[in-house]
């Protein structure tokens, strides 16, 4: 899961494109980076490490340019190296930036096509840099030294014939433009805004409607599955289906966990869908414990507040914040390995004892990956003086791999696998365990757009939209992405 934006301005855009990935810094914590294009030259900083730690006053300064993309990077491929921090570019033709969020599904595929058939050396294991030299091979297709957006949208279909999964992607063609592509799924978000100047009309597009709005930037609509959008370095929109037959089926953990509550995604606000989560999962919480002896209600910061308010109102309970948070701490999920995500926990969760003592305590969270998290967390709600500890969930129990972007490769890290929710509720060390029936979860979304027929819920219920997902699929990803695999990957590039 990563955070992409791309402006195109009349004034210059570097500090717009810094504080827009500030506000999606949520999505990537491993990498960041900008590039801005300027007389026909592009002028790029990336590196490891949050927003604030990449860019300085210095580099700002050597970004001019009027046009730019950016991305925040979470690693779900590869390792954590710089080398793969994007965005990325290649040289022909003309000169391409691209910045990716996403995973596509046949990536060893194509990167053994434009090996052997359109001789194209990919230098990283990122199925990123596939998909940038396949849209570079399709428009070089084009064979005009000069080339207008028609030309852009021609090549954007030959990804869609070729690349498989999910993604949404920005890209800058030097002296051109800046196009924005949704997979024919529509698995990834992805919007565009405009905000009015006295010298014309800005554009820019997101992963989060947050971001838009942060810049001064009037949400106009989130791009279609299948569409592309290009607007001209002139600020000249275009836009085009270059699909065919898309289906809108949007990824159902943006809503569980990954947005912010003030995005609104495919026209759902993040935040009522989660005040939704909550009057559903309660009604189940009364339906199966109707004599519920529950003293208050206690979030696990930040996802669940929205959720855990609405229980609590329900339950006619107290809801009180029992754990402070530090701001400072990533988020747990997306840390890199299991180490580093169990050393993490406790760092970024402190008790407040009061809260806990002597009272039975339902701990609310927007879902449980690993268990990891939730393990340590009980264990904390213990020692402050909780007299019983109840977990309810958000979402679903977690039991299949998610293949299109979110880091949830190995089912066997799953804590959910193969296990019932009693086995669970003991592995965590909770008295009692209550799941969010996966029915629930989708109107809960739903409810905010009912135009939304169908979405990607994978990860809860194994059925892949892309239906190119197998047996022989889960082992090379397994192979590729399970902690063992990245913490052997990031050892490499430490002795390097």
């Amino acid at each position: 899961m990563c955070g992409i934006s791309g402006i195109v301005a009349h004034s210059a855009v570097n500090l717009d494109l810094y504080e827009s990935l500030s506000v999606l810094q949520h999505r990537g914590q491993d990498a960041a980076g900008m590039t801005t294009c300027e007389n026909g030259r592009f002028y790029m900083k990336k590196g490891n490490g949050l927003v604030r730690d990449v860019f300085f006053k210095k580099h700002m300064q050597r970004l001019p340019g009027k046009m730019g993309i950016a991305h925040a990077r979470y690693p779900t491929a590869g390792s954590s190296s710089s080398a793969e921090s994007q965005p990325l570019y290649v040289n022909s033709p003309y000169g391409i930036a691209m910045a990716h969020n996403g995973n596509l599904t046949n990536a060893e595929q194509l990167k053994e096509e434009l090996f052997q058939t359109e001789l194209r050396h990919l230098n990283t294991d990122s199925d990123s840099e596939a998909l940038l030299n396949i849209f570079a091979h399709e428009l070089q297709l084009t064979a005009k030294p000069d080339f207008d957006h028609e030309d852009i949208f021609t090549a954007v279909e030959g990804i869609h014939r070729r690349c498989r999964g999910g993604y949404a992607v920005v890209a800058m063609v030097v002296g051109k433009g800046i196009l924005a592509i949704r997979d024919p799924n529509g698995i990834r978000p992805l919007c565009y805004g405009i905000r009015e100047m006295e010298q014309g009309t800005d554009y820019m597009v997101a992963s989060e409607s947050v971001a838009l709005q942060a810049q001064g930037f009037e949400l106009v609509r989130d791009i279609a599955p299948g569409e592309a959008i290009f607007i001209s370095e002139d600020c000249q929109f275009y836009s085009k289906q270059c699909a065919k037959n898309p289906v809108l089926s949007p990824c159902i953990f943006e809503y569980v966990y990954f947005a912010r509550p003030d995005s609104i995604i495919d026209g759902v606000s993040v935040y009522k869908a989660r005040l939704r989560m909550g009057q559903t999962l309660v009604q189940k919480i009364l339906r199966e414990m109707p004599d519920h002896d529950i003293d208050v209600v206690i979030p696990i910061p930040d996802t669940s507040r929205s959720t855990a308010l609405e229980v609590a109102y329900h339950l006619n309970v107290k809801y009180r914040e029992g754990f402070i948070k530090n701001r400072y701490i990533g988020r747990t999920f997306i840390m890199p390995g299991q180490q580093e995500r169990k050393k993490s926990v406790r760092q970024k969760l402190n008790p407040i004892d009061l809260e806990f003592a002597g009272k039975v305590v339902l701990l609310v969270d927007d879902s449980i990956v690993r268990g990891t998290t939730s393990k340590q967390i009980v264990q904390m709600a213990r020692e402050a003086g909780a007299k019983k500890v109840y977990m309810a969930s958000a979402a679903p129990p977690v039991r299949y791999p998610n293949v299109y972007g979110i880091d949830m490769a190995s089912h066997e890290e799953f804590v959910a696998h193969n296990r019932t929710v009693d086995e669970i509720a003991e592995i965590i060390g909770a008295d009692w365990l209550i799941y969010q029936d996966l029915e629930d979860l989708i109107k809960a979304v739903q409810k905010g757009n009912e135009a939304i027929t169908h979405f990607d819920n994978s990860c809860f219920d194994g059925i892949y939209v892309t239906k190119d997902v197998d047996e022989d699929y889960f082992k090379r990803l397994n192979e590729k992405r399970n902690d063992a695999a990245k913490q052997k990957s990031n050892n490499s590039q430490t002795q390097l």
